[in-house]
């Protein structure tokens, strides 16, 4: 019996395996189909300032150069840790060395361009979380030994709720199109079959750039208008119209 039950475990074994058929099913839409690209944005106050800003230092040699943007670069940290900035809201965005050359030839003598030392710039984005402190805040930058100030750039931390709110009324744009058209063409009514986004959060339409004055015992603090930014998003839909 142990034998025969072998033999069929062995001769199951052999049979080749059925290939399972696989198949797909498209019902091809037969009413006429309208597509609308529908865009909507909504605005309010940002709640972060990003900044460049950096030190530029020059010496003879590499090293020297190096070392004294390296002290001068602390010193700036230190400031803005001072001033209430998290050090994850600090990230250094370049670090860079190079020879400096004079290539005026004033003295009109034959020759190739003079040699006169070394640049050393480090360069950081600072997230400022604070925007009624920016304009303080890029004079202590300056204060603390900033050659260069980029920005600021305002921007909202979360705008999930504002891209909720430019969805809802993207969508309902591209409804009440949708049944214009479809009335208008004669028909019962638009029937969603698809849709697709793209958003774009709680940003500027442009960089608002504000360059902060390099007297630092200059008395007025430098005046920084966040204005408002928008979050806006994209929907690609289509309806189709049912008699």
């Amino acid at each position: 019996m142990k034998s025969a039950l072998a033999l069929m475990a062995l001769g199951a074994a052999a049979l080749p395996v059925a290939a399972v058929a696989q198949t797909s099913v498209t019902i091809a839409e037969t009413a006429p189909v309208v597509t609308l690209n529908v865009t909507e944005s909504v605005e309010a106050a940002p709640d972060v300032a990003t900044v460049g800003t950096g030190v530029q230092t020059r010496a003879q040699t590499a090293q020297a150069a190096m070392q004294d943007n390296a002290a001068q670069t602390q010193k700036l940290i230190a400031a803005l840790t001072k001033a209430g900035i998290a050090r994850k809201d600090i990230q250094t965005s370049g670090i860079n060395l190079s020879a400096q050359y004079d290539y005026s030839n004033r003295d009109g003598q034959p020759g190739g361009p003079r040699f006169i030392g070394y640049e050393a710039s480090n360069q950081l984005t600072v997230k400022l979380r604070d925007i009624k402190r920016v304009g303080a805040l890029l004079d202590a930058m300056v204060a603390a030994g900033a050659t260069n100030i980029n920005g600021p750039t305002f921007s909202i931390d979360d705008p999930s709720p504002l891209i909720v709110q430019a969805r809802g009324a993207a969508l309902k744009s591209a409804k009440a199109q949708a049944d214009y058209y479809a009335q208008a063409a004669g028909y019962r009514a638009a029937r969603l079959v698809s849709i697709s986004e793209s958003n774009s959060g709680g940003q500027p339409p442009m960089p608002m750039m504000a360059r902060a004055s390099f007297k630092a015992d200059a008395a007025p603090v430098t005046p920084v208008e966040p204005g408002q930014v928008s979050a806006s998003i994209t929907l690609t839909v289509q309806y189709a119209l049912d008699k």
